[in-house]
């Protein structure tokens, strides 16, 4: 069955991510306006939500820009006086607490956005890797020489096509298994009993039943 490759979603435009911030911050302002005229009051809850979708979706620039929208007409529609950006005495603590959450939902958003720029990148470069890797694999399977990898533990990694024809095993049978046991190396004194170099030793067995080589 096929693996499913993991998915992160592509960045947004300049455009998109600040219409973003926006956008969220006005339909906060709207809800919040509808919330007071009925006397909910909780009216900086929307403009927090504003922030966090847009430092979440948008980045730490939107977010800022966010932040400041909603500081900005909260302080104007719904602290003491209304519709100026002058904030009493009595109302300094609320819009203190307020601004204290806002610039929290924005760091955190910031730190997910980085995080994901990360995942991003090594996403890339592993893909990378994968294709320059698989290409040498290629190259060296177009080779008729014997060429196999093993690993410290002496399993067999790689199993190019010229150690089938050499060898008679093909590279699913081969690759996983013990070097020295499919090919039944002789080493100068027991395995046990001597400190296992990978490399050492002579394989000179092929695969039962396979005609030698002309």
């Amino acid at each position: 069955m096929a693996q499913r490759k993991p998915h992160l979603p592509n960045p947004l435009s300049a455009i998109q991510t600040y219409g973003l911030a926006v956008l969220s911050v006005s339909a906060a302002l709207g809800v919040s306006l509808a919330m007071q005229r009925y006397n909910f009051r909780a009216e900086f809850t929307p403009f927090l939500l504003a922030v966090a979708v847009t430092a979440w979706y948008a980045g730490p620039g939107p977010g800022v820009v966010a932040l400041i929208l909603s500081s900005a007409l909260f302080d104007y529609f719904f602290t003491e006086p209304l519709y100026t950006l002058y904030v009493t005495a009595s109302d300094v603590p609320r819009f203190l607490v307020f601004l204290a959450f806002q610039s929290l939902i924005t760091w955190f958003g910031a730190v997910r956005r980085r995080v994901e720029e990360e995942l991003r990148e090594a996403r890339d470069n592993l893909q990378i890797e994968v294709a320059e890797r698989t290409q040498q694999a290629s190259l060296l399977n177009l080779t008729h020489d014997t060429i196999f990898v093993r690993d410290m533990s002496d399993a067999i990694t790689y199993w190019n096509r010229g150690a089938e024809e050499l060898y008679g095993w093909t590279a699913e049978e081969a690759i996983g298994k013990r070097a020295h046991e499919l090919l039944q190396t002789a080493f100068p004194a027991p395995i046990d009993e001597s400190c296992f170099v990978p490399g050492v030793g002579t394989a000179s067995s092929r695969r039962p039943g396979l005609t030698e080589p002309r």
